[in-house]
């Protein structure tokens, strides 16, 4: 073989995915082919469009859990956060009169505080960020429960539920909140591959103390992943109350694990310094297909729940397999 040739060959290789990137896509594919022959209403245009306003929250919830991940922290709290953000902008807009525009400010201003604190004890105190966030669920629960007394509410302005609305693109129903959902996906995409900001987090998340000592202020990118992700936890207060119609002060409670479980399902290791955001929209994705196939088959949640376990454990034990190899 010439030089040329090989040189050309090398080339193609390396513009080629790796294997292990394709992972989430061919598990979706699968998953796609495996349902239509369970249900003749899956593969409809109108049920693919169903499983994107599922999955919009979740969705959102993980862009914010991906870089916590990425910088090998996670969040447990996000779940509650998100609730408590949706109760503050509910409560606000209508108990306390407040401008609706406003009311979401300050409804995503909570979640980027709760963001904050949990930053600030990681980075500050060195507490691990497992048993911080797992500290600051709790209290977000708790504040939601005696913040709203318990109560769901109700009778909100219509700029609160705006992005639950849709918008008819042929004869396909297209939901304003997904649209926002893609939309953020694409601009962190390109932020954590072309920007700065978006190149220090993977650096710390592979290496903090060789981040540290090129002049990096890792600290810093520690608590400003934490506090970004807070925003699209509140990001996804507004989507979730946009979907329901209402402050629900039970909401997110099984939103965590369900963000966490689309990340590790994309491809990111919760090792840290590793993956793409790209595969935690296909992560959550196939978390919401297989809900809705399962759901169209007739299965019991519970066995919904018990295969969602199931798939993140298998997801983990391939990470760690793959960073053994490595």
């Amino acid at each position: 073989m010439s030089t040329s040739s090989a040189s050309a060959g090398l080339g193609l290789r390396h513009r080629l995915p790796k294997p292990s990137s394709l992972g989430p896509v061919i598990a979706l594919l699968l998953a796609c082919i495996f349902f239509s022959f369970q249900s003749d209403r899956f593969l409809s245009i109108e049920n693919f469009s169903l499983v994107l306003q599922q999955v919009m929250v979740v969705g959102t919830i993980a862009i914010g859990q991906t870089m916590v991940i990425l910088t090998a922290g996670i969040d447990l709290s996000c779940g509650m956060v998100m609730a408590l953000g949706g109760i503050v902008m509910t409560k606000l807009a209508t108990a306390g009169g407040m401008n609706p525009y406003l009311a979401i400010a300050c409804g995503i201003a909570a979640c980027m505080v709760f963001g904050l604190l949990n930053g600030l004890l990681v980075t500050r105190v060195r507490l691990p960020a497992f048993i911080v966030t797992l500290g600051t669920m709790n209290i977000a629960f708790a504040i939601t429960q005696l913040y709203s007394n318990a109560q769901t509410v109700t009778d909100l302005p219509s700029a609160m539920t705006w992005f639950g609305s849709t918008v008819s693109v042929g004869d396909v129903e297209i939901n304003y909140g997904t649209v926002l959902m893609l939309g953020l996906y694409t601009f962190m995409w390109w932020g954590l591959r072309d920007t700065r900001p978006g190149r220090h987090v993977y650096a710390v998340g592979n290496n903090p103390e060789a981040t540290r000592l090129t002049g990096i202020a890792t600290d810093k990118v520690l608590l400003g992943v934490y506090v970004v992700a807070g925003l699209f936890y509140g990001i996804a207060a507004l989507l979730s109350v946009a979907r329901t119609g209402v402050g629900d002060p039970n909401a997110g409670q099984t939103e965590n694990l369900d963000a966490i479980t689309a990340v590790v399902l994309g491809g990111t290791s919760l090792f840290g310094g590793r993956g793409v955001i790209v595969g935690t929209l296909l992560g959550a994705l196939i978390v919401g297909v297989f809900r809705n196939g399962l759901t169209l088959m007739g299965v019991s949640s519970v066995y919904q729940v018990l295969i969602t376990g199931a798939l993140v454990i298998l997801a983990v034990a391939t990470d760690e397999l793959s960073r053994k190899k490595g």
